[in-house]
């Protein structure tokens, strides 16, 4: 989960000029509150520039996907980059960290509802599930669907291409690996997720995600795409709606004044 806000106390040990920031962070659950209890070190400080709606949406899916992107996958400038769930929030993300990086960008979507906006978001392709058995090879592969295209993306790959698997909700967690296609690419796959790690680890991953990203941010060359934002006595419509397929962006909810 994942929340924005300002800081209203400071544990001993903390630089009290946090006081009033506005900042994002990631915490473990229990985001749905007018008060969050969080590690200063995973705070990140929100550019002047950004709205605080926006920036309740940046951190989950920003750092989940720099994290596989950057730290696991190695995606480097000019490699070509295969994202599965594109339009979901980690996929849009990853969609502009790719693009941010010199990367060429390829988005898989399940039906062509969002092609143009994943295109606004600085996707070079953007293909249906389908159409990955036909596409060229691949450096990293940002696996969130799961075998579904996996069983696809896996034929696909260049040498020494990087899988890194960070979801399987919407296509299975189970797939058939073809082995003799690993070894002849030297490919490698890998798996990431945030929510195991320890505070130190997290605390790494923030400040490069911090170095990295806010800068971008502040200059609007990366935003989070906002789906709908719903008041905190309407948590029951936010997750009917949040259940919901076609959507494209994030789902918040807000539980005081709609502050910049």
């Amino acid at each position: 989960m994942e929340f924005s806000g300002r800081v209203a106390q400071v544990g001993p040990g903390v630089d009290p000029a946090l006081l009033g920031r506005r900042v994002c962070a990631i915490v473990g659950g229990g985001a749905q509150a007018t008060l969050v209890r969080v590690p200063a070190a995973h705070l990140i400080e929100l550019p002047d520039d950004v709205a605080m709606n926006e920036a309740g949406g940046f951190a989950e899916a920003f750092i989940t996907a720099y994290d596989a992107l950057v730290l696991q996958g190695r995606l480097g400038f000019g490699e070509r980059l295969l994202v599965s769930g594109a339009a979901g929030g980690v996929g849009a993300a990853a969609v502009q960290i790719g693009h941010l990086l010199g990367a060429h960008v390829i988005a898989v979507t399940r039906s062509r509802a969002h092609h143009q906006s994943l295109r606004d978001l600085g996707a070079d392709d953007v293909i249906l599930l389908e159409d990955v058995a036909h596409i060229d090879r691949v450096d990293v592969v940002l696996e969130l669907v799961g075998a579904a295209h996996l069983q696809l993306a896996q034929n696909r790959l260049a040498p020494f291409a990087r899988i890194v698997v960070i979801g399987v909700a919407g296509g299975g967690s189970r797939a058939d690996v073809n082995l003799l296609n690993i070894m002849q690419t030297r490919a490698t796959l890998t798996g990431s997720t945030l929510r195991s790690r320890g505070d130190e680890e997290k605390s790494e991953v923030i400040a490069r995600v911090t170095e990295a990203l806010v800068a971008p941010w502040s200059r609007g060359e990366i935003t989070v795409p906002l789906a709908a934002t719903f008041d905190i006595e309407d948590v029951d419509d936010a997750y009917e709606y949040f259940a919901t397929p076609g959507k494209f962006g994030k789902v918040l909810l807000a539980t005081g004044p709609r502050e910049r």
